[in-house]
Parts: C-alpha cells; sequence; structure tokens
C-alpha cells in the first residue's frame, strides 16, 4: 500500500466520520425532545436500562473485533486473500458462538424482568419488547454485519458510514415522524427500530461484498484455523482483560461520586460528563479513522517512519486536543447556564480537574493507534492497576473533598497508566527503543499549549465582556478561535511533526 493511498484514507475516514458525528448530534437533540413529548421519560429510561443490559452482555464479545482486525492488516496490506478468508471466517465461527452464549444469558436475564422492572407504571411487555428488539439488532452484529471488520481494517471506514450509520440515521428520521403523527407510538418505535436493523445489514453486507468480492466463508474445521493462527486466540486472551478493566472503569465512577456526594450532585456532575462525552466521540471520531493506517504502517516495519507519524499524531492532538480542552475550561459554564439554568453550575475546582482528566487522556489517541498497529495487550495487569489507583486515591480523597477527590482518583489512575505507562510500554516492545525523545518532545509541546493558554487568558481577563449570555459565548468562541491560531502557528515554527502534519492537511485538501 502506498503512503500517500493510505493518508488519503485515513483523511476521509476522518472527514466522514465528523461529519456523521456533527448529523448525528443535531439530530439526537431534537429526537430526544420529540421522543420525551411523546413517549414520556419512564419509556426513554426504560429503553436506557435495556440497553446497559444488553451491554453488560456484550462483555461476551471479548474484544475478537480488536483482534480480528490486528491479524487482517499484513494479509491486507500483501493481498494475500486466502488468509483473509480464513481469518474472516475464524471470526465467524467464534461470533455465533458467543451469540448463542448472549441469547441463553438473555434467556435467563429476561426471566428475572419482572424483579429488575417492579418499579415501573408500565405494562411488562414493553420491557421486554425494548429489550427483545434491541438484542435482535445486537445478534445481527454477530451473524451478519461481522464483515464489516475488513471494511476497517482496509482503512475503508466512511464505507460503514455510508451504508449502515445513514440507514441508523434515517431510521431515528422515521422513528421521530412516526411517534409524532401516527397511533400506538411505541409499538412504531419498536417496529421501526426492528426493521432499519434489518435494512442496515443488508446494505453493509452489500457494501462489503461489492468492496471484497472475494470474500468467501473456507472450508475449514476451527480447530484448524485456531491452530494456524494462534497469535489471534492470544490476543483475545489479552483483550478481554483490558475489556472488562475498561468496562470497570466506566461503570466504577458514577458509583464512587454517589457513594461520597448527593444524587443532586450526581445530577449537576452528569452534564457536565454529557458534555465531555460528547467531546471525546468527537475526537475519537476525528482520530479513529488513523487506526488501520497505522496497523497497515507498522506492516512495513519501518520504525523511523512509525516514529515520525507518531510524533506527527503528537503535534496534531495537542493542537486539536488541546484546542478543545481550552473551549471546554473556557465555555462550559455559560453554557451549562444556556442549556439548563445556573443553579447547576458546579465549582471551578471541579471544571479544571476534568479539563486536566480530558488533556492527559489524549495518548490515548495517539499511543493507543500504535498500541493497536502494535497489537501490544500483554500488559493486562494495566487495566487492573488503572481501577485500584481509581478507586483507592477516590476512597482516600473523596471522604473529606467530595466530588473533587473522587475526580482527582481518575486522574490519577489515568495519568498514571495512561500519560506514563502506556508511551514506555509501547517504546519498548513496539519501537523498541527509548521513549526520552517522546517524553521530551510531549513536555515541550505541552510546554507551548501551556504558556499560550496563560497567554490568552491573561488578554481576555483584561477584556470587558458583554453582560448578555449568548454576546458572551460569541465573545468566548473567537477567544477559543484565537487561542487556536496562536497554538497553531507556534507549533509549527517550533515543531517538525507539526510542519510535517499541516502539509499533509494542504496537500490533502488542494488534491
Amino acid at each position: 500500500m502506498q503512503g500517500k493511498s493510505r493518508t488519503e484514507k485515513s483523511f476521509k475516514n476522518s472527514i466522514v466520520a465528523l461529519g456523521f458525528y456533527v448529523l448525528n448530534l443535531v439530530l439526537q437533540f431534537f429526537s430526544r425532545k420529540i421522543f420525551l413529548e411523546y413517549l414520556g421519560t419512564e419509556i426513554l429510561g426504560l429503553n436506557t436500562t435495556a440497553m446497559n443490559l444488553l451491554q453488560f452482555l456484550n462483555l461476551a464479545e471479548l474484544g475478537i473485533n480488536v483482534a480480528v482486525g490486528f491479524t487482517l492488516y499484513k494479509p491486507l496490506h500483501d493481498n494475500d486473500r486466502e488468509s483473509v478468508n480464513e481469518i474472516v471466517t475464524l471470526q465467524r465461527f467464534l461470533y455465533r458462538r458467543i451469540a448463542f452464549i448472549i441469547i441463553i444469558a438473555a434467556a435467563v436475564l429476561m426471566c428475572f424482568f419482572p424483579m429488575i422492572f417492579s418499579k415501573i407504571a408500565l405494562p411488562l411487555w414493553y420491557a421486554y419488547a425494548s429489550f427483545g428488539v434491541l438484542l435482535f439488532s445486537a445478534l445481527l452484529g454477530y451473524f451478519v454485519n461481522y464483515k464489516q471488520t475488513v471494511l476497517t481494517a482496509n482503512q475503508e471506514d466512511y464505507k460503514v458510514f455510508y451504508s449502515y450509520k445513514s440507514v441508523m440515521i434515517a431510521k431515528t428520521f422515521a422513528q421521530m415522524i412516526a411517534v409524532a403523527y401516527l397511533p400506538n407510538a411505541y409499538v412504531w418505535w419498536i417496529v421501526l427500530e426492528g426493521v432499519f436493523a434489518i435494512l442496515g445489514s443488508m446494505t453493509l453486507t452489500y457494501m462489503t461484498k461489492v468492496t471484497f468480492p472475494y470474500l468467501k466463508t473456507v472450508n475449514l474445521p476451527y480447530k484448524s484455523l485456531r491452530t494456524k493462527y494462534p497469535d489471534f486466540t492470544h490476543k483475545i486472551k489479552q483483550l478481554f482483560f483490558h475489556k472488562i478493566g475498561s468496562f470497570a472503569m466506566t461503570q466504577m465512577s458514577p458509583l464512587l461520586v454517589y457513594a461520597f456526594t448527593t444524587l443532586t450532585m450526581v445530577a449537576l456532575y452528569g452534564n457536565y460528563l454529557i458534555i465531555i462525552q460528547g467531546l471525546t466521540i468527537l475526537l475519537t471520531s476525528i482520530y479513529n479513522g488513523l487506526n488501520a493506517g497505522v496497523g497497515h504502517l507498522v506492516t512495513e516495519r519501518n520504525q523511523q517512519r512509525n516514529l515520525e507519524v507518531l510524533y506527527e499524531l503528537l503535534s496534531s492532538q495537542i493542537w486539536i486536543g488541546g484546542t478543545i480542552c481550552y473551549g471546554l475550561w473556557v465555555l462550559t459554564p455559560d453554557f451549562i447556564v444556556w442549556w439548563v439554568g445556573d443553579e447547576y453550575l458546579l465549582p471551578e475546582s471541579t471544571l479544571w480537574i476534568l479539563v486536566i482528566t480530558f488533556f492527559i487522556n489524549l495518548p490515548r489517541l495517539n499511543i493507543g493507534a500504535f498500541i493497536t498497529g502494535f497489537g501490544l495487550y500483554k500488559d493486562i495487569w494495566a487495566p487492573v492497576a488503572e481501577c485500584l489507583i481509581n478507586v483507592a486515591v477516590s476512597i482516600a480523597l473523596g471522604s473529606f473533598m467530595g466530588l473533587d477527590g473522587v475526580l482527582i482518583g481518575a486522574l490519577a489512575s489515568v495519568f498514571v497508566m495512561i500519560y506514563c505507562w502506556k508511551p514506555y510500554f509501547v517504546f519498548k516492545y513496539g519501537f523498541e527503543s527509548s521513549c526520552k525523545p517522546y517524553i521530551y518532545k510531549n513536555i515541550k509541546l505541552t510546554a507551548i499549549f501551556c504558556l499560550i493558554w496563560a497567554l490568552v487568558t491573561f488578554i481576555s481577563n483584561h477584556m470587558s465582556m458583554p453582560d448578555e449570555l449568548i454576546a458572551r459565548m460569541s465573545v468566548k468562541m473567537v477567544q477559543i478561535l484565537v487561542f487556536s491560531t496562536i497554538l497553531a502557528t507556534i507549533l509549527y515554527l517550533t515543531d517538525s511533526g507539526a510542519r510535517q502534519f499541516l502539509s499533509r492537511i494542504k496537500k490533502l485538501v488542494k488534491h
């Protein structure tokens, strides 16, 4: 694969993902309002609970999708069609086994629905219907949609968006219209959920067949394929620990916040969390399209080129991620006031902790791409350690600092494991060299970022701000733009990775 082709695909993946993210964000804003008005909070709460239960069952996936993507990088790069078919067939074997496990687990879980949903005023069949249709949609991923992994591994995520994601957006539009204008609104919501799940699977299957007409199931037994690709099952075992750790971290934070604060504080924190999660998804949408490109790059075994790309990603994420951090700090209080009211504001210290945590999470994107590319998942103790640090610090500080103490626990775990350990781990076992140059560069770029933050903030603090909320938010958006422009300029002048990244973007835009 040529470098130019790889770059163009990565750029296209990121642009398409960003476009769909913005469209979906706007759509969710309006659809939630309509669903709340016509379905009510209890039905939406029921659907959220059903989705959470299904996410718990989906832990059975064990990270197979990531392992398949990693295993496919080399045969796709070498155009080894036989190996591609064998790996996808192996995935098919495993996914079908997992699907049957999920079906059995779901059947057992549904036996307890009268107990789980005992407090709802709705008929119990609502719970069964919601869970059933969501389960059906999820199972299509195991029986039909699993081949999309080949598109992702081949840097063609944009085709998944064009086919499957487009249908899902059309589904939301259809549900909005049906709920607002047709009788038996909830029945229509369920029916459309199932119908569009089928349509999405059909369009995704068609797109995969058109892109990979040679893709087929090979006539080899499971044991033979497992023996031929021993690294595949080994990676799955390692990924299982990381997946469990990630799930535990996600579910643990709200529980720790509740343990050391009040329900009111949980609600206030929840509003900020929605904003941060939205921005995290935005960044992930931009950079996820690069993962397969890094995977193909790694197969070429050119460590110098790998390092150049890593430093490009580092520079770009200091710029893009840093701009988002600055915007988060500057705009969040006013946005909260505009959105839900000033009674929902948290102290400035809490916002600082959230912003710093967001910033030190950025290596999940640049270092994370190379973790996937090199297939480095053997540090199975790391997610356990991350959870333990989080719990220990949260308990130690939460009892007398409240919400801030719990959030410092999360910050401490992210700093130790993501900001410190992961770079060392990738350089030692992936690049097989010292991580000191990366650390020095990261410190330099972070120092530039902090100095520009201080400079722009100092200047803005000596300027008068409008009293009217919308006008003040507009001025602050200009302030964020100025910050981003100055940061990009200084990075371009002082860092070769930033110059290479901006030069690459210019060439792609002209092309």
